[in-house]
């Protein structure tokens, strides 16, 4: 799912979408609207997609005094009077946080909410969401933090999960490049796009995790000022991630006039994906005694199975030295199998998926002819 979200991400919304008056996606919220249902159900009134001046509003309402906005909110939820003035009392609060393809998402929508209606309080929650990422880009090296204020420790780290830096660079190059539906950005604000997404270009760059000779894939996240590979969540331990690596080259490979470096990169980030694909092994959901946890709830658990026909499969995390899957518990504790992981933690997240599969075969291939023909 979340591939098929990045993809969407960095396709150009749509001057078409502005001048046909269809209405935004909301797949860029999937994300956010899942993680809100997986604590509060699905049973709740919502707007229809078509209602996007009511959507528009409530992304308003959810923003903050500075432009940002909390994570993890369905922004076609519909609100009643006591929910509408907890948001009132909150918007007087600042920061937000990038993660689960936040703040983006929001201001991009609102640009388009103001190609369809007119209403200028669109088009200045954009701009004020625009500056609220400028503001936040990080100086040393140009990509940006998860969460501002932080509140965890590896909130101000550089991040690359979730989409965070990736989709920031990818939402900053439809500013510059849809003129039609980002009209309202002024030269000057346009060049500091510019120099924000060539910053952001060169860190993601210098991330890229070499071993020995070879570039690999990225890391969750880095910190800030050694830009060496750092711990997220705890069970989330320095490494090479999967996951986040195919997002990352997607918003490389969505670049129209890449630079040597950056077709470099591309074709070493693929090259180790394709290292390290699991083969002889696949991931088996099975019912399992339906059990209540802090952030979700389970009726099934899930094993690795041996099976000499499978592939297609990837760990959501690998070691930076030697490419061994990194798996942990809450504890942060390195655990050696899939299963000496507690079920909490193996229901609630991904260590394993496919979500390079696509891009190796068919982006990836498409994206070589263009631009990084054989010699």
């Amino acid at each position: 799912m979340h591939a098929f979200i990045v993809a969407l991400l960095l396709m150009p919304t749509s001057a078409a979408c502005a001048q046909a008056g269809a209405p935004p996606s909301l797949t860029g919220f999937e994300d956010a609207i899942h993680h809100w249902r997986n604590v509060h159900g699905d049973k709740y009134p919502r707007y229809a997609p078509d209602q996007v001046a009511q959507i528009a509003d409530n992304i308003l309402r959810y923003q903050r005094s500075d432009g940002g906005w909390i994570e993890n909110q369905d922004p076609a939820r519909i609100l009643d009077d006591t929910e509408k003035a907890r948001f009132d009392a909150e918007a007087r609060k600042s920061g937000g946080s990038f993660d689960n393809r936040n703040i983006y998402t929001q201001l991009d929508y609102l640009a388009t909410a103001y190609a369809i209606t007119g209403d200028a309080r669109y088009r200045d929650g954009s701009l004020e969401g625009i500056a609220f990422t400028l503001a936040h880009q990080i100086p040393s090296c140009g990509g940006w933090p998860h969460t501002v204020p932080a509140t965890q420790s590896y909130h101000p780290h550089i991040t690359i999960a979730d989409d965070v830096t990736a989709g920031v660079l990818g939402t900053l190059r439809k500013v510059v490049t849809d003129t039609r539906r980002y009209a309202f950005v002024d030269t000057a604000l346009r060049i500091r796009v510019q120099e924000a997404i060539a910053n952001g270009d060169a860190c993601l760059l210098r991330l890229q995790v070499r071993q020995g000779d070879a570039l690999a894939g990225w890391a969750g996240q880095y910190d800030a000022t050694t830009l060496q590979p750092a711990q997220g969540r705890k069970f989330e331990l320095p490494s090479i991630t999967g996951q986040e690596t195919v997002g990352v080259l997607r918003y490389l490979m969505s670049i129209s006039d890449p630079s040597p470096d950056i077709v470099a990169a591309v074709q070493g980030g693929v090259a180790w994906l394709q290292r390290v694909e699991i083969t002889g092994w696949r991931i088996e959901t099975f019912d399992a005694p339906a059990e209540q946890f802090q952030y979700h709830r389970s009726a099934n658990d899930r094993r690795l199975v041996a099976d000499a026909a499978a592939t297609g499969l990837w760990a959501r995390f690998y070691d930076v030295r030697d490419n061994s899957v990194v798996l942990a518990t809450r504890d942060s504790v390195r655990v050696a199998r899939y299963d000496d992981i507690p079920r909490e933690r193996r229901t609630g997240y991904e260590w394993y998926g496919g979500w390079p599969a696509s891009l190796l075969a068919k982006d990836y291939p498409q994206w070589k002819a263009r631009h990084a023909p054989p010699n």
